[in-house]
């Protein structure tokens, strides 16, 4: 029963964003669901869903031709849930020196034959780096579950003011995961995408995601429904734009939108040195955006208080 996948790979121009050069944090977030996904197949033998994605970290943009480590290993379990730690390490392809570019913990469920949760063996650390990841990622438990009710306690209304964006689309054949439906690290791509659109039309430049946090996996998208992915600038700090992100789909031929996803991403510009550049700051006009600017403020002061998992600074092959 295997805990660990390492997936490596090069960096290729179809990844890259409009600048030409560096891959945009879509393509990075299929990419850690794919090794996640690989490594909750592996040690519950059979087929898994994404639930929870957090605390994704972007430390360093990732260039064009780069050699790709995305390393994913379970680090806990509970009756029917894995979590995940995934770390995305890139390096020139000629003198294969690993460095950090991303890291993060998903959770997956282990699904029977009739879709329903079903256990998975209890993991226990086999060295003293993975119990050092496994104490990192129990003591988050409980903050997870705070900012996943507070972020679900928020209620947005066309009252507000601040800059939105909206896609709408049809979920393609080509989006489909092993189960029929769209795959996690697809709709994360649809998040990132309509987040840059709305950090973009206020800075006016290109934006980069730096952090995304607390995107929760509440329905499956099916292959052909119409989906909605909706984004709101709630907050600015001096060099950041913080932009919710809600997903939903409905089936074409009638029903209701549900939801599917939710989660909150920060986008900064940067200058010819690559500093993030300065941003103009949001003007809060009424009650919602004040209450929504300080639910931003809120989940930055959380997130600042979890504990941080250590990993290698670098590594050569």
């Amino acid at each position: 029963m295997e805990d660990r996948v390492t997936l490596r790979f090069l960096a290729s121009p179809t990844d890259v964003s409009e600048d030409g050069d560096t891959v945009q944090a879509g393509r990075v977030l299929e990419w850690i669901d794919k090794a996640g996904y690989a490594c909750a197949v592996g040690y519950s033998g059979g087929y898994c869903v994404t639930a929870y994605v957090g605390n994704v970290h972007f430390t360093r943009p990732i260039r064009n031709g780069d050699l790709i480590e995305v390393d994913a290993r379970i680090v806990d379990t509970g009756r029917s849930s894995m979590q995940v730690v995934v770390t995305v390490d890139a390096a020139d392809v000629r003198e294969r020196v690993f460095r950090p570019a991303m890291d993060c913990i998903l959770v997956f469920v282990a699904m029977d034959a009739e879709r329903k949760p079903k256990p998975v063996p209890a993991w226990a650390p086999s060295d003293d780096e993975a119990a050092h990841l496994a104490r990192g990622a129990s003591a988050r438990v409980a903050a997870r579950a705070q900012i996943r009710d507070a972020m679900a306690a928020q209620e947005y209304t066309d009252a507000g003011t601040t800059p939105r964006e909206r896609f709408r689309f049809l979920a393609a054949p080509t989006d489909v995961n092993w189960g029929g439906n769209a795959h996690g690290g697809i709709v994360m791509r649809w998040i990132d995408e309509v987040a840059r659109a709305c950090a973009m039309g206020w800075c006016g430049a290109d934006a980069v995601a730096v952090y995304t946090g607390g995107i929760h996996f509440l329905n499956p998208v099916h292959i052909g429904d119409v989906v909605e992915a909706e984004a709101r600038m709630i907050h600015t700090g001096p060099h950041s734009m913080h932009i919710v992100v809600h997903v939903r789909a409905k089936d074409p031929r009638g029903g209701s939108w549900r939801p599917t996803t939710r989660c909150m991403t920060v986008f900064v510009t940067r200058d010819a040195d690559g500093h993030a550049s300065p941003v103009r700051p949001l003007e809060l006009v009424n009650e919602e955006d004040r209450r929504l600017d300080a639910h931003a403020r809120d989940l930055v002061r959380r997130r600042a208080e979890l504990p941080p998992l250590q990993f290698a600074a670098e590594r050569v092959y």
